[in-house]
């Protein structure tokens, strides 16, 4: 197992070095502009790095569920839509639509679709005849919440980063937790390229990156409610920053009467940057956001009971749109 993972080191870090040398010969690059805050033109093709790295690990590992291979191998999928979106910069419409295509075939073929939403001791949220449109609804947003993410360097990764270390501690299977290993160390190459670290070339996860890991972690977490692994409200925990952000920055904007879709600097990490100047800084705030929300409902969770997380739950994202709405302004 070792060398499988040294292996798949290897072949990560010259996945992310062949990928970029490609990118910036056929000029698939993001050019720099008033949205876009980095200083020179850099390739936007590291999520379709990702996408190849993830079908390699197909084939040199062996996670004992289906389910899960079918997760990283359809996930390609959607890195391509979102390389198209970079390279065409579709509308709002028709990237949805063809983010919906590997989504409903997880859903309806694999049966990747949430029957329940938890049980809370005195009563079980059953989705019903729900369970599809509810199971399609939460994964696009949590898709697109990975997105808003993607504006400054390493704020994605880092806080997927947190997420996985929070699923990390949840799961006792040592099959998942190999999984989890799977999806963390390409990610961990792709900083040392999305910082030049020791000079490599300068990369982006670009839309292909965040659709992706979007997509891989909202089934990751839909498989352990499947399966019973982790409650779900802790699961809902694991991405509290992502789905606060999501819900927070949507409502401002409608309530500032702008269009919820169009781009723009009013994304908590562009607001943290402004406020710290510091990049470091922003991303490990972010991070550990999201790790003390975590803690705050895990500790509800084992103390009282699941219900009183899920209170928790809602009560933390009114103060935190509060804050939200308060600094944004």
């Amino acid at each position: 197992m070792i060398i499988n993972i040294l292996i798949y080191s290897l072949i990560s870090f010259l996945a992310f070095f062949s990928i970029s040398k490609v990118s910036y010969n056929l000029n698939l690059i993001e050019i720099p502009n008033k949205r876009k805050i980095h200083l020179k033109a850099t390739a936007y093709t590291g999520g379709i790095g990702l996408s190849l790295i993830y079908i390699f690990a197909l084939f040199l590992f062996d996670f004992s569920s289906e389910k899960l291979n079918f997760i990283l191998s359809t996930a390609f999928l959607i890195g391509i839509v979102g390389f198209v979106d970079d390279k065409y910069d579709l509308n709002a419409g028709g990237k949805l639509s063809l983010q919906i295509i590997p989504i409903i075939y997880l859903i309806i073929l694999e049966n990747l679709n949430l029957n329940s939403i938890g049980n809370y001791n005195y009563f079980k949220l059953e989705l019903n005849s729900f369970s599809i449109p509810f199971t399609l609804i939460a994964i696009l947003f949590l898709i697109n919440s990975f997105n808003y993410f993607d504006g400054l360097d390493g704020v994605l990764s880092f806080s997927i980063i947190s997420t996985l270390a929070i699923l990390f501690f949840l799961i006792p299977n040592e099959n998942i937790k190999l999984f989890l290993i799977i999806i963390l160390i390409p990610i961990l190459f792709f900083l040392c390229f999305n910082f030049s670290i020791f000079k490599l070339p300068k990369l982006f996860l670009g839309d292909s990156g965040s659709l992706l890991l979007g997509f891989v972690i909202a089934f990751t977490l839909i498989y352990l409610s499947i399966e019973k692994i982790v409650h779900p409200i802790l699961l809902a925990f694991s991405v509290s920053i992502f789905a606060y952000e999501f819900l927070s920055i949507n409502i401002i904007r409608l309530k500032n009467k702008k269009k919820i879709f169009d781009a723009g600097q009013d994304h908590l990490h562009h607001l943290l940057f402004k406020y710290t100047k510091s990049i470091f800084q922003t991303n490990l705030f972010i991070s550990l956001a999201n790790i003390i929300l975590f803690i705050f409902g895990y500790t509800s969770f084992l103390l009282i009971s699941p219900l009183a997380s899920l209170i928790l739950f809602i009560i933390l994202f009114i103060i935190f749109f509060i804050l939200r709405n308060k600094y944004s302004n």
